[in-house]
Parts: C-alpha cells; structure tokens; sequence
C-alpha cells in the first residue's frame, strides 16, 4: 500500500470519527441528592430544584451592593437559588425536613420526590415530616391532587405558623395577590389535617431521639429551626434564617422582604452563625447551594464565611 492512499485512509477514518461525534445536548443533571453521615445517623440531602430570585430588589439593602456581592461570588441577578429539603435516618425513624414546592413555583422545581426515590427510598417509608415554616416552597410537596404524598407520615409544624395560614378567615382577607401565601399550605397541609396526621408543635421540644425543635420566628411567626444530634456530633437546619448566601453570611444584617418581622430575622440570623462559628457544628439550610451543608467561620470583619461541606462518602 502507498504512503498516498495509507494517508487518504487515514484522513477518511478520521473525517468519520468527528461526523459520529457529534450528539445533541443531554441539557439534565444526576439525581439530586447527596449522603453524609452524622454520628450513628444518615443524612439525605435532597434537591428540589432552584428557584430564580431578583435578589437585588428583594434584599433590604442598596441594589448596587447585592450586585458587587453576586460579582464578587461569579453570580448575578436574577440569582438561581436551590430547594431543598433534609432527610434524616436516626436507625428507628426515618425524618424528612422540609419537602419542597412541588409544582406549587413553577417548572423548575417539583423533583425532591423523585431524588428521593433516586437515593434508595419510597415515600412510604417516611415516619415524620418536619416542617421549618408553612412557605409553598417548603410545603408543596406533602401533596398532590389532595392526596397525602407520605402516607404514613405525621406532620409537624409551628402551632403560630399553623394558625395563621391555615385560617380560612387570613385567606379572604388576603390581597388577590397574597391569597397563594394562604392556599399553598392549605392544599399542602389540610390532606394530613384531615387524615389526624398532623400536629402542630407548641414549645421547644425533641420530636424523636436525636431532633430537637428550636423555634425562632421572623421569617415567619412560626418559624422553627432543628437541631440533629448523635454521638456527639450535630446539625442545625436553619430554615430560611438565610436566603442569599453570598451576601447574608457577610453581613448577616441585610434583611429580604419574605421576612414577617426583619428586625427578629436579623437577630435570629446572628445569633445562629456565632455560635456555629464558636462551636464548629455542621449547618445545612434550604436555599443554601445544593449540597446545602457546611461550616461558618468569622471573616474578621464582623461577618462570617461559608465553608461548603467537601464531598464524602458514607461510612
């Protein structure tokens, strides 16, 4: 064979290795979940989805410095913020905090149910469902054309929170534009209300073995805050202490227009990032970026920073 015709051979195979090449964007990510362990307990972080938010008119703060914030963090406005929600398998329970929207905000989220299936669980094997305050993108995925999501699972939530947005009375005199605030959770929440699978929590208390409610409203009047602890080791799933995480970690003084009361959010807020910066326990919070567990630290300017949880496996 020629050096000629050996290079033309060459050249066609390779024409026809980039035509076969080419393939459509796939335009999907893997599960949305993530496992670490704490103590004798697993944890189960499931991704619901994300949610984009104009923070820059949302933030209780100059737009200009949100934008210079988000620069500095490679993010903008719009910020594309996640959901999630916190499985936790104490051995004898099996814990879900926080659930999601569902189909409650839209297409972009509504996946925490199939994340969880995707990590080796049914819907039917959840024990207790806690729930950190009654917002549709926490609540929306208990249910789904009236019917209970989690079968077997009771509800918690705050009493205070309980009493205002399940208040057939707060919906009519809601705004048209408000009224969603009030028909989020009923739908969510009223299939477990009528089913006796659902039970408001009234004081700072332990659920089961190992989780403890800690209320801190603000966010909402009923907002509550869990502590997950084993053998030594602990979590504090913040619930909407936080919503922006390239700004409110440092300067945990910057309010958003969600907040019931911002002066006591604010408070609540500084409060819970020193003493996880003093005592070095694991955070997680809904709209922290998916794996949405970490660490704080003080910056030295009277703020803190957020130290991601690096990946692992469990052991």
């Amino acid at each position: 064979m020629s050096t000629r015709t050996l290079t033309l051979m060459i050249a066609a195979l390779l024409a026809s290795a980039t035509a076969q090449a080419g393939a459509p964007f796939a335009k999907f990510q893997a599960p949305g979940f993530y496992r670490t362990t704490l103590g004798d307990f697993e944890i189960t972080v499931l991704n619901d989805g994300t949610l984009d938010l104009p923070v820059d008119k949302l933030l209780k703060q100059p737009p200009a410095k949100t934008t210079a914030a988000l620069d500095k963090a490679f993010q903008k406005s719009p910020l594309q913020t996640s959901v999630n929600g916190f499985l936790i398998n104490t051995g004898s329970k099996l814990v879900l905090i926080d659930t999601g929207a569902a189909s409650l905000f839209g297409p972009t989220l509504g996946q925490l149910l199939g994340n969880l299936k995707a990590s080796g669980y049914k819907p039917e094997q959840v024990d207790e469902i806690y729930i950190s305050h009654m917002h549709g993108d926490h609540v929306g995925g208990l249910a789904s054309n009236e019917q209970r999501v989690f079968p077997n699972a009771v509800v918690r939530a705050g009493k205070l929170d309980a009493d205002y947005y399940l208040n057939p009375a707060n919906l009519d005199r809601a705004s048209a534009d408000a009224k969603d605030n009030f028909q989020g959770p009923m739908v969510s929440i009223n299939p477990y209300v009528k089913a006796g699978k659902f039970q408001p929590i009234i004081a700072n208390t332990e659920l089961v073995p190992g989780i403890k409610s800690y209320f801190n409203g603000g966010h909402t009047p009923g907002h509550i805050t869990y502590v997950v602890e084993s053998k030594g080791q602990k979590l504090v799933l913040l619930g909407d202490l936080l919503h922006v995480q390239a700004v409110q970690f440092d300067d945990p003084g910057v309010g958003i227009q969600f907040d019931t009361d911002s002066k006591i959010a604010i408070a609540e807020r500084k409060e819970a990032f020193a003493a996880a910066a003093k005592d070095g326990y694991l955070i997680g919070a809904p709209h922290l970026s998916f794996p949405a567990l970490g660490h704080v630290r003080v910056n030295g300017k009277g703020g803190y920073v957020f130290v991601p949880i690096s990946y692992t496996q469990p052991r």
